[in-house]
């Protein structure tokens, strides 16, 4: 697809994988973006996953017809985007690498390329004609040897995986008024969460560099070519990394016979007749980035959790251990969780949220045996609200 006269898409949608690295559910599919810069020389800004060979190589061929690739530009080297760098070169040996110092080792060890490896530096240009392409490092947003590609003469900014989404595009590369920032806004949060959630300083870092760009258009490696709504999205993305979030609750449980179960839908129904957002999680049913998603979203987490082997429920602290480790900041906590003879979940998980930082709600609530709401509800209300 023809973005300007010089910038072309070539990515490819992936409706079939069922789990993104093997631990986030795809209900929407991801797509795999890939970009030529093309004037009097051409350049392929990253590539595709490994199955998508035949069709990746296509796009480019009804971009550039019988012309050749002379850069292939690697700004990331997850093999979501590097895997078919050996199949561009096999179809364009002349083409030179162009990638930054940390990149180097990884093309080696996942393609086994070697030759023809030109290395830039912070700041460094290269010119294809009329265009150029300056490089500007991003380490840690997600990986080490992170880079971006900025083109002034289109003001348009090749950004990896940052402002990424999942959800594949089905034929609407650019965002429109029909496909809008708010319809990839959730998934965007949940791959934010999910995947960059970690790496909140060094995304900080990467805005206040790029700050001062005049950027009318961002090309990331999955979703939606932003044009129309691109300061909305760079908001949105500070918004994400400074951990800011909305008042509401993020109510995620896990149960084994029911009777945290039966607390939790209740404590969700009272929550939300006092007006607040409440967004529940059967965290036995679904995939824990679900979760996470809300927590990036709501400036309350509930976790509802049985004592089991006297520890926390395994969902539940799955969930737990996921939140300590992005480091989420600026959150209010409350647990709860049923038990039979040895009340232990919810004290740990209130030493979880203690170490983290978060401002707990009440020593939590534990009930013995069988939900009944005189023992739950009324303090785990006054608690939250």
């Amino acid at each position: 697809m023809k973005l300007t006269d010089r910038i072309r898409y070539v990515g490819v949608d992936d409706l079939s994988t069922v789990l993104f690295e093997r631990q986030w559910p795809l209900p929407y599919g991801v797509s795999y973006n890939s970009y030529l810069v093309v004037d009097e020389k051409i350049a392929l800004i990253d590539t595709a996953a490994a199955g998508f060979r035949e069709g990746f190589l296509a796009n480019i061929k009804q971009e550039i017809g019988d012309r050749k690739i002379d850069y292939l530009i690697v700004n990331h080297m997850e093999p979501d985007h590097s895997a078919l760098q050996a199949a561009v070169r096999l179809e364009y040996p002349d083409c030179t690498i162009v990638t930054n110092q940390k990149a180097v080792p990884m093309i080696e060890g996942f393609n086994g390329l070697t030759e023809n490896v030109m290395t830039i530096r912070e700041g460094e240009s290269l010119s294809l004609g009329a265009s150029t392409l300056q490089f500007f490092m991003v380490p840690m947003v997600h990986w080490p040897e992170t880079m971006v590609t900025w083109c002034p003469e289109e003001k348009t900014l090749f950004s990896g995986d940052a402002f990424g989404t999942f959800k594949a595009l089905k034929g609407n590369v650019t965002d429109s008024k029909s496909n809008t920032f708010e319809d990839f806004k959730d998934e965007m949060t949940r791959y934010y969460a999910s995947i960059v959630g970690k790496y909140a300083n060094p995304v900080q870092s990467a805005l206040k560099k790029l700050g001062g760009l005049e950027i009318n258009r961002i090309c990331s490696t999955h979703g939606p070519v932003w044009e129309n709504q691109v300061a909305d999205v760079i908001q949105y993305y500070d918004k994400l990394s400074r951990y800011e979030a909305s008042h509401g609750v993020c109510l995620a449980y896990g149960s084994m016979y029911g009777n945290t179960e039966k607390a939790a839908l209740a404590l969700a129904e009272a929550i939300s007749k006092c007006g607040i957002p409440c967004a529940v999680h059967d965290l036995t049913e679904e995939n824990y980035s679900f979760a996470l998603r809300d927590v990036f979203k709501f400036d309350t987490i509930v976790l509802g959790s049985p004592t089991y082997n006297n520890g926390i429920f395994p969902p539940v602290r799955q969930l737990m251990e996921g939140i300590c480790d992005r480091q989420v900041k600026d959150r209010r906590f409350f647990a709860f969780g049923s038990c039979t003879w040895a009340p232990a979940s919810v004290k740990l998980l209130n030493e979880m949220a203690s170490a983290a930082g978060f401002e707990i709600l009440g020593e939590g609530a534990t009930f013995k045996q069988g939900y009944e709401p005189s023992k739950f509800d009324a303090a785990a209300l006054a608690a939250l609200v």
